[in-house]
This record gives structure tokens, C-alpha cells and sequence, in this order.
């Protein structure tokens, strides 16, 4: 065009600036900005805000500013332009301030400016200013809009207002995939996870076709709630939409399978994607962890940061690695990595690092290089680094050094009541019944309440929750009789309860009766007459599996032949024919 003589003019530049942008190659964009400049088209306004929306989409933000201050005349779209770019490059307060500009000017804004100063509110948590900005669509007349309604479903979400967010879900006279898909992730976010796949549910009773991003929304509540069986459903629902290759699904069904303990069903997933990111990665790893799988995990990581893969670790990933040597007792191992970490990665040790390390070397029985790490540790330690030493402590018999991990917790997390247990139960176990007795009155005088522990299975689309001595199932009668049968048998078989674990100072006898009730046991038990046999028996526990119920389900694997998986709040255990994954190491 241009070696033909033909001048461009106002609808030439403003295509012109945007192929610049979306090519992302800023020295064309700058050379077009010189011809409009020369040709003194570029105080059109828009032109002038087609060249402004190419330097902010390209990164060049100081050329942005100085190109928006220049404009003589400024449009809507020119401050819609701004204000959207302010959010999309994490400015969200340079975003308000546009807003309230352009209010002062007398300007009137539309939707697209609405969404956007929705975006900015809700990145940096402006509770209230965005219920003004409600207040103003009403009165308005743009609370009736689906796509502001969206909009403001998603800010109450992220500002962690589930209840106002359903309140203008509800009030959606034309809901679109994206009300519910909106809904289902401001449930997921606030960590409702039963709540985001009962709307998932919804939505597919109402005739909502899933896109990529429901179906990778509801799997990741799927993988938080262990919930296996909607998440097999899910995944034939993503075939079936034709979106199992698209990356961000994929990756979503490796981290399910990988949390929800089919770590075969992860590895198909991962293998079939047709090209994987660092999510993807990440999630195959981390499930290789929470299996005590090290040696896999330390295999898809050295395949990740091989020539033949682009992908670059990140924080996340020496995480997973980390965690992974921990539940597998690389301590050789791990160390070298995390010492590595920031001069072959670039990656400097957070917190979560410094946790997974002190872990590493407490469940190793390395209590006191544990200590000495947190000690020199650049940051300050976290729950999570003082829990890891208090139950090595617990563990290992080292009353002393868990009585400074626990006074540490309490000062982070005075009302955790799992801090205090843990440090009673760490009492208990080395016989100082009356330092336990006074931890368990120090948590009475102050309110603290033990958390009940439980544990569930899923039976026929139905969950079945069940606590220690529970007797109110409706099938209790066939329970007490298995759970007989299954003592006697193991009584045969060799087996010796661990009545450490009961961590009460009563007699023997009572005991044995108090390890043998414990939820987990009782769950399995139900499993036993409610499941079909062949079919892999899976239980969830909020708490740690204690050692005695870990023993006796080695034992009743072998005995009945039935594949046994357990999700503490910790790791899974896979029991089979005798054997458990963690090959007794957690």
C-alpha cells in the first residue's frame, strides 16, 4: 500500500497498531506511531487510542503513560483502553483512579468499563468501594446486564463474599455458562468444594454445555475432596466435549487422580496430553509425592529439566520434590536439592521449602539438624516448619526440644487445638501422663476444643462418616460382626495392637478396646459389607492415620485380598496383600 502512494488514514492506523500488539513487535509499532505522527493523524482520537492500547500490550508502559497524557481528546474507549490495561498489567489502583477521573469529567461509563473497575476492586480486595460501584449499577440501570452481573459475581467471590455472590447469581434472569461457571468458581476459591460440584450438577440439569474452564474448575474441587467418582464422571464429560487435550483440562485430571489416589489414571491422563506445561508437570509430581513415590517423582522431574523439555522449574516444583524426598527418606538426596536450588534454578528457599527440609530430616530421626535448620532459617518460621518438628518430636521421643516447637505454634496459632493434641499426645506416648493431662486442661481453660477426628467412605454415591466407638450407622450390627471377625483373625495371623496409641492411662485391657474402634478401622469394616469385592476400598481421614490402625490394615489387606487406600490429612497409603506404599516410612 505504502510503496503504491496510497497514505493510510484513521481507520488504516488503528488496524495497523493492533496486528503491532497482537504480534507483540513494538519497533513496528513505534515506526507506525512516527508515520501517524508525521502524517498528524495521531491527535485522532482513535488513533491516538489504538496506539496507546499497542505500548500497553506490548510493555511498554512508560511510553503508554506518556502517550495517554499527551492525547489532546479522550474518548470512552480511550479510558476504557487505560483502565483495562491497568488491570491486565497489575495496576489495579492506577485502574480506580482512571475510574474516578473519569467520573470527575463527566464521563459515563458502559459495561466494558464497569467489568474492568470490577477487576480492579476485586484484585486488591476493595470490598467496599466495589458495593459502591454496585449501588451505582443499580441505580443505573445496569444491575438487569449478565455481563456486569458476572462481573460482580466474581468480585464478591474473590473478595471472599460467597453469600452476596449467590445473592446476584440467584438474581440472573438470563443466566449464561459463564453465571455458572462464575458461581461454580467463587465456590471452589472460598474453599466450598461440595457447594461447586453440587452447581456444577445444576448446570448440567439446566442444559449448560461445560466449556474447558467448568470442567477444569470442577475437577480441582474434585481433587480437594478426594472425590474420585464424580471426577471419573467429569472426565467422561470433558470426551465427550471433545476438551480432554486442551492443556488447562488436562492438567486439572492429573492433579484429581493424583489427589484422589488413582496415581495410574494420573500417569494415562499425563501421557495422552498432546503438549504440557509446568502445571501439568507440577501436578504429576506432586502426586508422585503424596504416594511416597520418590523415585518417580525425582524421574519426572529430571525428564522436566532435560534438553528435550521446555518446561522450567519453578517455586511450586522443588516443593513437590522436596516433599517427595521427605515421604521417601531421600535425605542425601534432598539436601543436595535444596542446597542447589538457587544457584542451578535460580529459585530462592521460602518457607515452604525450609517445612518440607525440616520434615525431611525429623521423620529421619535427624531431630536436632532439623532444629539447627529452622535456627538459621532467613525468614521467620512458619506453622508449618514448627509443626513438622513438633510431630518429629512426637515421633522420636524428644519431649524437650517438641515443648519449644509446640510454645512456637502457639504463638502463631494460639486456637489451633490440632498443636496442643499433637503436644499431649507427644506427652502420652513417652508415659508423662501428667504433663499430657495439664496440656489437655490448659486447652479447656482457654475454650480450645478438640476437632473430632472422623473418617468416610463413599458407598453408591452416598457418603458414610464415621467417628471413634461409633455405633449409629444404620448397618452397625454387620460392622461390630466384621470388626469381630477381623480381630480374630488377625489375632491369627500375628497381629499385636499398639496400645501406645490409645493415649489414655487406663488398663490394658481398655486399651486394646479403644485402638480397636478407632474411625478409620470402622469405616474399613463398613467397606468390607458394603463394597463389591475386587473394588479397591477407599477411606478419608481429617487426621493422621495413628500407627496401630496403619498396622492392622496391613494385615487385614493380606487377609481379605482387597486393595485398601487411605487419604490422611498427610499422604495416601495403599495397602495390598500385607504391604503399604509407604513401605512404613511416614
Amino acid at each position: 500500500m505504502r510503496r503504491e502512494c496510497i497514505s493510510p488514514n484513521d481507520f488504516t492506523f488503528p488496524c495497523l497498531f493492533k496486528a503491532s500488539s497482537a504480534l507483540h513487535i513494538p519497533v513496528t509499532g513505534k515506526q507506525l506511531h512516527a508515520l501517524a505522527l508525521k502524517s498528524g493523524q495521531i491527535h485522532d482520537v482513535f488513533v491516538g487510542c489504538s496506539a496507546f492500547d499497542m505500548y500497553s500490550k506490548t510493555g511498554l508502559k512508560d511510553d503508554a503513560d506518556k502517550m495517554f497524557d499527551e492525547m489532546p481528546e479522550r474518548n470512552l474507549a480511550t479510558w476504557n483502553a487505560y483502565i483495562s490495561n491497568a488491570v491486565l498489567g497489575g495496576r489495579p489502583k492506577n485502574a480506580i483512579d482512571a475510574f474516578i477521573n473519569l467520573r470527575r469529567t463527566g464521563g459515563e461509563p458502559d459495561l466494558i468499563t464497569f467489568c474492568a473497575f470490577l477487576n480492579a476492586c476485586s484484585d486488591c480486595s476493595l470490598l467496599q468501594l466495589g458495593r459502591q460501584l454496585h449501588g451505582f449499577l443499580v441505580r443505573s440501570g445496569f444491575d438487569g446486564n449478565v455481563s456486569v452481573c458476572n462481573g460482580l459475581v466474581d468480585f464478591y467471590g474473590k473478595c471472599n463474599e460467597v453469600g452476596l455472590a449467590k445473592v446476584v447469581f440467584d438474581g440472573i434472569i438470563d443466566k449464561n455458562d459463564v453465571s455458572w461457571c462464575s458461581m461454580l468458581v467463587v465456590y471452589v476459591q472460598n474453599y466450598e468444594e461440595e457447594n461447586g460440584c453440587q452447581m456444577f450438577l445444576t448446570a448440567r440439569r439446566e442444559g449448560v454445555e461445560p466449556k474447558d474452564f467448568m470442567i477444569s474448575s470442577v475437577l480441582s474441587a474434585c481433587a480437594r475432596i478426594a472425590g474420585l467418582e464424580l471426577g471419573r464422571s467429569v472426565h467422561a464429560v470433558a470426551v465427550k466435549a471433545c476438551v480432554e487435550g486442551n492443556i488447562f483440562v488436562g492438567s486439572a485430571l492429573v492433579d484429581m487422580y493424583g489427589k484422589c489416589g488413582s496415581i495410574q489414571d494420573a500417569e494415562i491422563a499425563f501421557n495422552k496430553m498432546p503438549e504440557r506445561n509446568l502445571v501439568c508437570w507440577n501436578a504429576i509430581i506432586g502426586g508422585y509425592a503424596h504416594q511416597g513415590h520418590a523415585d518417580m517423582a525425582l524421574s519426572s522431574f529430571e525428564e522436566m529439566t532435560s534438553m528435550r523439555c521446555e518446561a522450567v522449574p519453578n517455586y511450586v516444583t522443588l516443593v513437590c520434590v522436596l516433599s517427595a524426598c521427605s515421604r521417601a527418606g531421600a535425605v542425601e538426596k534432598g539436601m543436595k536439592i535444596f542446597y542447589s536450588m538457587t544457584l542451578k534454578y535460580g529459585i530462592k528457599p521460602g518457607a515452604e521449602h525450609y517445612a518440607c527440609v525440616v520434615d525431611l530430616l525429623g521423620r529421619a530421626g535427624l531431630v536436632d539438624r532439623a532444629y539447627e535448620i529452622i535456627k538459621e532459617m532467613p525468614m521467620r518460621p512458619t506453622i508449618s516448619v514448627w509443626g513438622a518438628l513438633l510431630n518429629a518430636c512426637r515421633v522420636y521421643g524428644k519431649p524437650e526440644l517438641g515443648r519449644i516447637a509446640a510454645d512456637n505454634l502457639f504463638k502463631l496459632d494460639p486456637n489451633d487445638s490440632g498443636n496442643h493434641v499433637l503436644l499431649s499426645n507427644m506427652f502420652a506416648a513417652t508415659g508423662r501422663w501428667e504433663e499430657a493431662d495439664l496440656v489437655r486442661k490448659e486447652m479447656k481453660d482457654v475454650g480450645i476444643k478438640k476437632g473430632a477426628g472422623c473418617s468416610w467412605i463413599s458407598v453408591k454415591n452416598r457418603i458414610h462418616i464415621f467417628q471413634a466407638k461409633d455405633t449409629s450407622h444404620e448397618r452397625n450390627t454387620e460392622i461390630q460382626a466384621m470388626l469381630t471377625k477381623l480381630r480374630e483373625e488377625m489375632k491369627a495371623a500375628g497381629y499385636i495392637p499398639d496400645t501406645n496409641f490409645a493415649l489414655y492411662d487406663v488398663e490394658e485391657e481398655e486399651k486394646m478396646t479403644e485402638v480397636g474402634h478407632h474411625s478409620e478401622k470402622i469405616a474399613l469394616a463398613f467397606g468390607l459389607i458394603a463394597i463389591p469385592p475386587g473394588v479397591p476400598i477407599r477411606i478419608t481421614k481429617n487426621l493422621r492415620i495413628c500407627g496401630d490402625c496403619h498396622s492392622a490394615f496391613k494385615f487385614i489387606s493380606g487377609i481379605v485380598g482387597r486393595e485398601v487406600i487411605v487419604r490422611d490429612n498427610n499422604r495416601f497409603h495403599r495397602f495390598w496383600d500385607g504391604y503399604c506404599s509407604c513401605s512404613d516410612y511416614w
